[in-house]
């Protein structure tokens, strides 16, 4: 006994059965089973989704298959235009000497080589391609509702996500290098059989994100080593049983760190603006409440939101609706219902809240150079409120530190 199936139209929002009109650019990328059901309706695919600067179309899919850009979440890494010479003595160099850093930090190459993910670990559909495909053509405005099954899969994997997250935690001091923090994360998540979500997401080289100092996100563990006196903030995510995990905290390193008034205020500022932003999620909560409480906090410690990047849901897709803009005054559509998972995942400045990229395509920093740091948790909501399903535990390293008598304030504020 055989069957047939038919093939869906890839328009947003189309329900119509596929024709035979083939997109030719997917065509010449290898692209298969880019099929529309009309002209009409691959044109409407082809014009840009600017909602919150988020790439959802068709377009899209080109650029991030040709490695040309990502859909707004993550950046590709290309080869670096300009390169340095490697020092005799440590190999070590930096691949951007020309570029105009906006602060004191610096890349330090040559990356390591990237890590492996045993076979039977069951891995996401971008793992070997680098481009998320089924993410492309979401339906920005309808939020998944997870039923029992998929909740009980997300508290899973979020505990998950928190082993990890205090296992590289544990191993931050002065000397230590982002790239040693990486392999701590890779190894922690293949022993847990799951798959690092961000290693191979739009070509992403690493198995998680170490944003040190000025770095907002998206910082690629490098050679560079961890000084007493920084932040360090580790985003780590992971993908186990279908879903994924996602959350961050930032980090002192040393005692230096807890001791300079200005780090302590930026750390402690988003710290707690993630943690009034959750105090309101329950049913019924407008998803652009979360930006008007969490901006009112941050200008209550003379800091800044960065307005680039936002929280989002998280379930079977590592990025998926809905959008959350973490500033105030923000155009998000939407209300928390039960069952929905997303991330909301501050990051406070202590100057301005533009922001800038380095030319790896992937590092984002302050405009001026001054330091951020971000938390982020993975939410469900519940009937009556909320589930903090990467909540820390008793003995998670890190926490809370009191502000300390401020001498000579170096970093500036807002």
């Amino acid at each position: 006994m055989s069957t047939t199936t038919t093939v869906k139209c890839l328009g947003t929002d189309c329900q119509n059965e596929a024709g035979a009109l083939q997109c030719p650019t997917c065509l010449k990328l290898g692209i298969k089973d880019s099929i529309f059901c009309s002209q009409d309706c691959f044109k409407k695919n082809w014009v840009r989704n600017a909602y919150l600067a988020l790439e959802n179309d068709h377009k899209a899919l080109h650029k991030v298959a040709s490695g040309k850009t990502a859909n707004g979440i993550l950046d590709h890494i290309r080869t670096p235009k300009v390169i340095s010479k490697p020092d005799p003595a440590t190999g070590l160099y930096n691949p951007f000497p020309s570029y105009a850093y906006t602060g004191p930090l610096r890349p330090v190459y040559p990356l390591s080589a990237r890590r492996t993910v045993p076979s039977d670990i069951p891995r996401p559909d971008y793992a070997e391609t680098g481009y998320p495909k089924s993410e492309m053509y979401l339906n920005r405005n309808k939020f998944d509702i997870l039923d029992a099954k998929g909740q009980e899969a997300m508290r899973k994997v979020c505990r998950l996500g928190r082993e990890v997250l205090d296992i590289i935690a544990a191993e931050i001091r002065p000397g230590v290098t982002t790239d040693y923090l990486d392999e701590i994360c890779h190894k922690a998540t293949i022993e847990r059989k799951s798959y690092p979500s961000p290693l191979n997401y739009n070509h992403f080289p690493k198995s998680f994100c170490t944003s040190v100092n000025e770095v907002i996100c998206h910082g690629i563990p490098d050679q560079r080593v961890l000084l007493d006196g920084d932040i360090i903030n580790l985003d780590v995510s992971v993908y186990h049983g279908g879903y994924h995990a996602d959350l961050n905290e930032t980090y002192y390193v040393g005692d230096k760190a807890k001791a300079d008034p200005d780090s302590v205020r930026v750390v402690e500022a988003a710290r707690e603006c993630l943690d009034e932003a959750a105090k309101i999620i329950k049913p019924g909560t407008l998803i652009r409440e979360f930006g008007n409480v969490i901006e009112k906090h941050a200008k209550s410690k003379n800091c800044s939101v960065i307005r680039t990047y936002c929280g989002h849901g998280v379930n079977t897709y590592f990025h998926s609706p809905p959008n959350i803009p973490h500033y105030a005054k923000n155009k998000a559509v939407g209300e928390c219902k039960p069952g929905m998972t997303f991330t909301i995942e501050p990051m406070i400045a202590l100057g301005k809240y533009r922001d800038v990229t380095w030319p790896d395509n992937w590092t984002s920093t302050t405009i001026d150079g001054k330091r951020t740091a971000q938390f982020e948790h993975t939410f469900l909501v519940t009937e009556t409120g909320v589930e903090v399903l990467t909540a820390r535990l008793p003995s998670s390293p890190g926490g809370p530190v009191q502000m300390p008598v401020a001498q000579n304030s170096t970093n500036g504020s807002a």
